[in-house]
């Protein structure tokens, strides 16, 4: 009677190959679809704060809207004009494309 109970229990070696093979797929999928457009939108997002310029228009990552009238390489930070005889000092990272002002691309 032991002898047919032994027989008859499944195999576990083929499902914790499986198992793997799942959490491979997992991981690829969340890759392509999270992390892999994250990546790439900071890369943009950190092109566009070293290529900014006197004149370009941008949003604060306070929401402030405004122009910027300097950029101070040293101290990494970007003076934004936002009103008439109004500037104020941002850190460059925190200043980003103004998507309201950018032409709309097709």
């Amino acid at each position: 009677m032991t002898n047919i109970l032994l027989q008859a229990a499944p195999q576990g070696g083929g499902s914790t190959m499986m198992m793997l093979l799942m959490m491979v797929a997992i991981f690829a999928i969340m890759y392509f679809f999270m992390i892999r457009p994250q990546q790439k939108k900071q890369k943009e997002i950190q092109k566009f704060q070293n290529q900014l310029a006197e004149g370009t228009q941008v949003v604060t990552g306070g929401g402030i809207y405004g122009t910027v009238k300097s950029v101070d390489m040293v101290k990494n930070t970007v003076d934004v004009k936002i009103a008439k005889d109004v500037v104020i000092t941002v850190d460059k990272g925190y200043v980003f494309k103004d998507m309201a002002n950018t032409p709309m691309q097709k």
